[in-house]
Order: structure tokens, then sequence, then C-alpha cells
């Protein structure tokens, strides 16, 4: 039985049409790349390209931009929510969302994230989490795990000292203005289509005035964790998704 030989020109990649050819400035192994594309395709299908805003603010995801052809506005650090909040206001029938990272949102913009979700402003976040701050040099953030060492915190995260990882996804769980809270990855080809069919369902329930949303996107960061993109993503299924399981928190956009 002679062999089949794969190559180059028989590999089919279809493209989102959202995407443009720019090189993107990604690590390898980054999540954000894979995450562009779920949001580029969604868009798509919705058919809203011309009535989408997308926000971001500083960190790995403020280049965004750079590689989606939707419009987009930049915010301050952390504050992407409250600039979403008033795109939504103004142009309620524009798609909204924030593209943030742990660092930016639970960090630098507890706050806002926390009283934009409360009010059930119809936006959706999508939020990245990596367990560090990436783009800055790999230092502790919010997130990150107990013992697991940064560049602020190399021998480990100590709860007595910098205390404990915090879980805004359920947090905003419990916030009457959410109506969509869930957690996924994108390592494998099963957990990007449920990432995707997240982030379908989290955009249509903005749409429809249900509410807030917020997609978090359990990722790596093998440059700041100091691993292979192979090695990023079983540590992150060995610990990360211990401590942030995947599924929905929250689902009430069938009421």
């Amino acid at each position: 039985m002679e062999k089949e030989i794969i190559s180059a020109e028989n590999l089919v990649y279809a493209k989102p049409t959202l995407m443009n050819d720019t090189t993107m400035h990604y690590c390898p192994g980054c999540s954000h790349g894979v995450v562009h594309k779920l949001i580029a395709e969604v868009i798509e299908e919705m058919g809203m390209s011309d009535k989408a805003i997308g926000v971001s603010p500083v960190g790995c995801a403020v280049f965004a931009y750079r590689y989606l052809d939707i419009d987009w506005q930049e915010a301050a650090h952390g504050r992407a929510p409250a600039l979403a909040t008033a795109i939504k206001r103004l142009w309620n029938d524009r798609l909204v969302f924030t593209y943030q990272g742990d660092g930016d949102l639970a960090c630098i913009g507890t706050t806002e994230t926390l009283h934009s979700l409360n009010r059930g402003d119809n936006i959706t976040i999508i939020y990245v989490n990596n367990g560090i701050y990436g783009m800055t040099g790999g230092q502790m953030s919010a997130t990150t795990l107990l013992e697991q060492p940064t560049a602020t915190c190399p021998t480990g995260r100590v709860p007595e000292l910098h205390g404990y990882p915090l879980d805004m996804t359920d947090l905003a769980s419990r916030l009457e203005g959410t109506c969509y809270v869930t957690r996924q990855s994108v390592e494998t080809v099963a957990a990007i289509r449920q990432a995707k069919k997240a982030i379908r369902k989290a955009f249509e329930a903005s749409m429809a005035g249900k509410g807030s949303s917020l997609v978090e996107i359990v990722a790596t960061c093998s440059s700041g964790w100091k691993m292979t993109p192979v090695e990023a993503n079983k540590w992150m299924q060995n610990h990360m998704m211990e401590r942030y399981s995947k599924g929905d928190l929250k689902d009430t956009t069938s009421l």
C-alpha cells in the first residue's frame, strides 16, 4: 500500500477574512493567536464585521488591533470594561467586547471589571489567564498559583506574604448583572471548539441584551514560565486547571 505523503500544498488552512497578513509578535506556543482566530471566526459567522468594536488595554493583548480588521479602541491599563461600557451605551447596536490578560483585568482593573459586570452592561469580557504578567517580564499577578515561581516571587507564591490567587470568574458568576460566565482553554482541538462556542454564546447574549458575559481562557506563557510550548501545555493542564477548572459557572441566557 502506497504511503500517503502530506505536503504543504495538500494542507488547507481557512484563515478568517477578518484576520490580516500581519506577522504576529506572540511567542511560540502562545494562546493569544488561537483566541484571535476564534473571535474573528465568530464575528464573521454572526455577520457583525461592520458592527464589532474591540477594546484592548495594556499587556500582550494591546496589539490585537494589528491582526483583526475590526474597529478597536485602546484603553488605559485595566480600564477596558469602563471604556466598553461607554461605547455600548452610545452605540447599543454594536457588538462590544474587551480583550484582556490577568495582570490587566484581575490586578490593575479589578474594580472596573467587577463594577461593569455587576451593572449588567451588554458587553463581553474575554479574559486570557496565564497566571503571570507576560509582557513586562513575568511578574506575579493576582492569579499566580500558590508556590508558583515568578520574577517577583522567585521561590514561589506564599499566601502569608502575597495573598491567595484571585478567581475573578468565580466572583463574576455571583454578580446579578452577569448572564453568562465560563472558563475555557485552547490547548487541544476539542478545547478550541468549545471555546469558540463559548465566545459565540457570550456575543449573542450581549446583542440580545441579556447582560454582561465573561469568557475566561486558561492559557500558557511559555516565555514567562520558562518552558517549551509542550511543557507549558502540560503544566497548565496539571496545575492551572486544578485551580481554575473549566466549564460554565453561570448561564441564564435561555431565561
